[in-house]
């Protein structure tokens, strides 16, 4: 009989395990645009990125934490120079902290969010040799953003708004990243 009882409370502590804590990929696609000042014009170009994520559910809140790697992709030109098109990739930390406006139990919910990203370019490749723009190797930027989860599925669209000037030199160049993303949860 004792056992019984262990197997059905350990079944329940389980689920409620599985409903408090999520896991799981998540594919992104991103429109990245420039504040570039120092340059004639910017350009704006797509990317990917894929990351893990783990979410603590609570009642109507909840925390988010994603790593990962991303691609980001702009063109900047520069007057005697010409166009140049830089491909910035490396890995992606963000911290998130939302609201769920609309839960629907366990059919999924709509949230609104806020948070945090790090990005870290280890991969900064040029179009071409002409430009010699130093880039700071890491970005940061605050994000805010809305979420619809179905069932197991979680998609996102967020606006990253980059903190950081990631040219070295006298110029500037500041991201503005937006980003859809389709994550699977499996817990």
């Amino acid at each position: 009989m004792r056992k019984i009882f262990l197997a059905a409370f350990l079944c329940i502590c389980a689920n409620g395990f599985a409903q408090l804590i999520q896991i799981g990929p998540q594919f992104s696609t991103n429109i990245t645009s420039v504040n570039a000042k120092g340059f004639s014009s910017d350009h704006t170009n797509t990317g990917i990125g894929a990351s893990a994520f783990a979410r603590v559910n609570l009642t109507v809140f909840y925390a988010q934490g994603e790593f990962g790697y991303a691609q980001t992709n702009f063109s900047v030109f520069q007057d005697g120079i010409g166009e140049t098109e830089f491909k910035l990739s490396g890995t992606d930390a963000t911290l998130i902290a939302g609201f769920k406006i609309l839960p629907l139990g366990k059919i999924g919910n709509v949230r609104l969010f806020v948070g945090y990203n790090w990005k870290n370019f280890s991969d900064i490749k040029p179009s071409n040799n002409l430009n010699s723009i130093a880039f700071e190797k890491n970005n940061h930027s605050i994000l805010g953003g809305v979420g619809v989860d179905v069932w197991r599925l979680t998609f996102d669209l967020r606006y990253l708004a980059g903190l950081s000037d990631i040219d070295a030199s006298d110029s500037e160049i500041k991201t503005g990243v937006t980003s859809l993303s389709l994550g699977f949860k499996f817990l």
